[in-house]
């Protein structure tokens, strides 16, 4: 076993996600992956809580993105136009080198209901985060916790499609579309 070498995150991931396709994410074991990235189990759990997090590591980052991306909105920035701001500063994560493996992980995480859980937890912790950075902006709770919604959901529409086999255009161009669709939408409203 290789005591340390850089890359044991990435090596990890590979092997995770490339067992959980052939053999089943239920039939893969912490041990299974570090031993098919040439690493301790104790090296495992350095990098990930548990193998569960060989897929949702990274959230934080995400998340940061997106606060950010709303605390460098305009000072006149409308709560919609504060998430947009949000979506844009996390796009950035979708970059085409990345889409083979987001499709992979997706696949894992559609063929197991508790993976599935897992994934929208953290969609709602991602939405938790947004309205609080909304807040932080003056934004009152119920505009807050909509428009952090509606973020994630413009999130989630995107990411599902940027995903899907055969599309081939870029996350931001997804994303730009869905906008226009969320605000042709509510524009008419009531």
């Amino acid at each position: 076993m290789v005591r340390w070498e850089p890359g044991t995150r990435d090596r990890l991931q590979a092997a995770a996600t490339e067992l959980y396709i052939s053999r089943g994410y239920d039939r893969t074991t912490a041990a299974d992956i570090a031993q098919a990235a040439g690493v301790t189990e104790r090296t495992f759990f350095r990098h990930f809580a548990d193998k569960r997090e060989v897929l949702f590591g990274g959230q934080e980052l995400l998340e940061q993105a997106f606060v950010e991306g709303v605390a460098a909105a305009a000072p006149d920035a409308s709560p919609l136009e504060m998430v947009e701001a949000g979506l844009w500063a996390a796009a950035p994560f979708f970059a085409a080198e990345r889409r083979d493996h987001s499709r992979r992980r997706q696949r894992i995480i559609s063929e197991n209901p508790a993976l599935q859980e897992r994934e929208l937890l953290k969609m709602a912790g991602m939405a938790t985060t947004i309205a609080d950075a909304l807040r932080n902006r003056g934004v009152p709770d119920v505009t807050a916790r909509l428009a952090a919604e509606s973020g994630v959901t413009v999130f989630g529409v995107t990411f599902g499609t940027w995903v899907a086999e055969g599309e081939e255009r870029s996350f931001t161009d997804i994303q730009r579309e869905v906008l226009g669709e969320l605000v042709a939408m509510t524009s008419g409203a009531r």
